[in-house]
């Protein structure tokens, strides 16, 4: 992002500000009419990542927009400018049926191209080239062979599909719709969060937590980004924000930076999968399976915990073997400044309870957010000033700004790839290649996300194999009870851990900068650390009590093989459960953790047994080893 200064600076904050505050005042009032709300959405996020983002890092200029620049943003602001103008005649047309004009032709692509330019700079170059390959797929798809064919498409048909046919995916769909009401009111609620000191009492809670035990820092940081996750819901700005404080002390302690800068992204990604305010992904998966929000947290809830208490236990093991030490004392702040602030922790339980209460999601967090702005005024230290709260609209308008155009950009490819079949065909050849096995069918969607994940953020990475595999996973799975809400959250883990794992990381990453390690070492540190993401993901298919289904017995074996399973795993990468442990039993272990997580042809009871057997009998030897050799030394003295 530039570095912009003078009015202009203080013009495109403001901008950003206003478009927000826009957004906050529909959240509690009702939206307009879904093509007015959309073309509102993109007119005033769009342009304004023209001014913000440079074409390019090395020959544009960094400070002020181009004369370029500014013909971008003012292209881009045309198409969404005439859709509001025309709202009405947009919203009766019939797709397909009612002439495409030749103006029609010209602002859709003109909306195309800027859309396009928009991604490449301010999101990922990978989802601009993705966006353009699946027009071209559209185009030129009719000269493919096999189950790649497609029909011919004219021109007209391409650029309407992708600009004018809202009910169906494209710039207009309905994901641009989540994006533009709820998504939009609570990335509004978390930068409120941050600009009210809630930051401050995750980072003290944190740190007074965990501070004072062996491998302080990392468990701080492990703690402080889950609980910034629930702010952001980003995992690269919940590295920049937690990182810049935990990854120095980490290696100041003995952490290897690349292990650090691992720890830290790994734990920033699983932001996106904490309640109460997951990552945008979720609120297009209730748009997608008209499943209340409220429900997709209860299920992710135990999922999430899951995660972290995985982190934490290969933070803890990992400490132990080296010998690691606790923060230093006047870095661990008292309990009397971290209840200075737990009154900020009110908004939060208001979010829940409306969402539990099943009141809309824009609503709940337009509540919540107006609740945070007057329970900030109970203490001196937590309000918010006039410039206080204009700054958190602002930083709220400018996270806004990307993640409205590589929405737009996910429709394109929806619509693309459902106007020519290619959801069915992909499909098809995933289906065909498991041959019916339905392991084998979530092993290959799940490395289909993950290879999405490499140039693909991700919202659009979970949209886009949501459409492809979803349907797939329900006719295998039906045998079992599969169910949406199972198959989406199966797909929404592995985009989510995508961020984190190798070849290109982005939380990894921006983790590695701030580390000054290698990305790739990072990203495979951070990929260990966030093991569970992987058995978590699976045991959503198979171990459908993990989402608080069944009864409390079922909730508790499933939860506790999973616990079981995590402990032996990371137990036996670190070498150390009570005690350093050799290589044969590093290999037991792993090998009972796995078949305990993934061995689902197995009954819960020989997998909780296998799991907490093992690791019962080697910490017992462990310590009756360790008892004996202090007996020994003992005698010696």
């Amino acid at each position: 992002m530039r570095e912009l200064a003078g009015p202009l600076k203080w013009v495109c904050w403001g901008w950003a500000a206003a478009a927000a505050a826009v957004h906050l005042y529909f959240g509690g009032t009702g939206f307009p009419e879904p093509i007015q709300m959309r073309g509102f959405h993109l007119l005033v996020f769009t342009p304004l990542l023209f001014l913000l983002y440079p074409a390019s890092k090395t020959r544009s200029p960094m400070h002020r927009p181009s004369v370029l620049d500014w013909i971008w943003a003012v292209a881009a602001g045309l198409p969404h400018a005439w859709v509001m103008w025309n709202w009405m005649a947009v919203a009766d047309r019939m797709e397909y049926v009612d002439p495409f004009t030749t103006p029609m032709m010209v602002l859709g692509i003109v909306a195309i191209v800027t859309l396009l330019e928009a991604t490449r700079r301010a999101v990922e170059p990978g989802l601009a080239w993705m966006v353009l390959g699946c027009l071209a797929y559209m185009q030129w798809g009719y000269l493919l062979p096999g189950v790649l064919n497609a029909r011919p498409f004219t021109p007209a048909e391409i650029v309407e599909s992708a600009w004018l046919v809202p009910t169906a995916g494209g710039i207009y769909g309905p994901l641009t719709g989540i994006v533009a009401t709820t998504i939009a009111v609570f990335i509004l609620f978390g930068s409120f969060m941050q600009g009210s000191g809630t930051g401050r009492l995750f980072s003290n809670l944190g740190a007074a937590l965990a501070g004072r035990y062996t491998g302080g820092p990392a468990k701080v940081a492990v703690i402080t980004s889950g609980l910034f996750g629930t702010m952001s819901g980003s995992s690269v700005s919940n590295v920049i924000t937690t990182g810049a404080m935990t990854i120095p002390l980490m290696t100041r302690i003995g952490y290897k930076p690349a292990v650090a800068g691992g720890i830290e992204s790994a734990a920033s990604v699983g932001g996106a999968l904490m309640p109460p305010v997951m990552g945008a992904a979720a609120f297009v998966m209730a748009e997608i399976t008209n499943i209340p929000y409220g429900e997709i947290l209860i299920a992710a809830a135990i999922g999430a915990v899951l995660y972290y208490f995985a982190i934490l236990a290969a933070v803890h093991f990992e400490a132990k073997r080296a010998g690691m030490t606790a923060m230093a004392a006047k870095d661990i702040p008292a309990w009397r400044e971290v209840l200075a602030d737990v009154h900020l922790v009110l908004p939060i339980i208001v979010l829940v309870w409306l969402m539990t209460e099943r009141w809309s999601g824009n609503f709940a967090a337009f509540c919540a957010t107006v609740a945070m702005v007057f329970v900030a005024m109970l203490r001196k230290r937590s309000r918010m000033s006039l410039w206080q709260i204009v700054e958190a609209l602002a930083q709220a308008g400018l996270t806004m700004a990307p993640l409205a155009v590589s929405i737009a950009g996910a429709g394109i490819v929806v619509s693309a790839l459902t106007a020519t079949g290619m959801v069915v065909a992909f499909g098809g050849i995933i289906k065909g290649l498991a041959g019916g096995n339905l392991a084998l069918l979530l092993m290959l969607l799940a490395l289909t996300v993950l290879v999405l994940g490499l140039g693909v953020p991700t919202t659009p990475s979970y949209i886009i194999a949501a459409a492809i595999g979803v349907p797939q996973v329900l006719e295998l799975g039906a045998s079992i009870g599969v169910d949406p809400l199972a198959a989406h959250l199966f797909t929404f883990y592995f985009a989510v851990i995508a961020d984190a794992t190798p070849p290109v990381a982005a939380a990894a990453f921006a983790a590695a900068a701030i580390a000054k390690a290698s990305p790739t070492m990072t990203s495979v540190h951070a990929t260990r650390f966030g093991i569970a993401g992987f058995t978590v993901g699976f045991a959503f298919i198979y171990d459908p009590s993990i989402m608080m289904r069944g009864s409390l017995l079922d909730i508790f074996m499933a939860t506790a093989i999973q616990v079981g399973a995590l402990t032996l795993i990371t137990s036996a990468y670190a070498g150390y459960l009570m005690a350093r442990t050799g290589p044969l039993l590093r290999i037991a272990m792993a090998a009972a953790g796995l078949v305990a997580a993934f061995g689902h042809m197995f009954n819960d009871t020989s997998r909780f047994l296998l799991a907490f057997g093992l690791l019962g009998t080697v910490a017992a030897w462990q310590m009756a080893t360790a008892r004996t050799a202090r007996r020994i030394e003992g005698e010696k003295a």
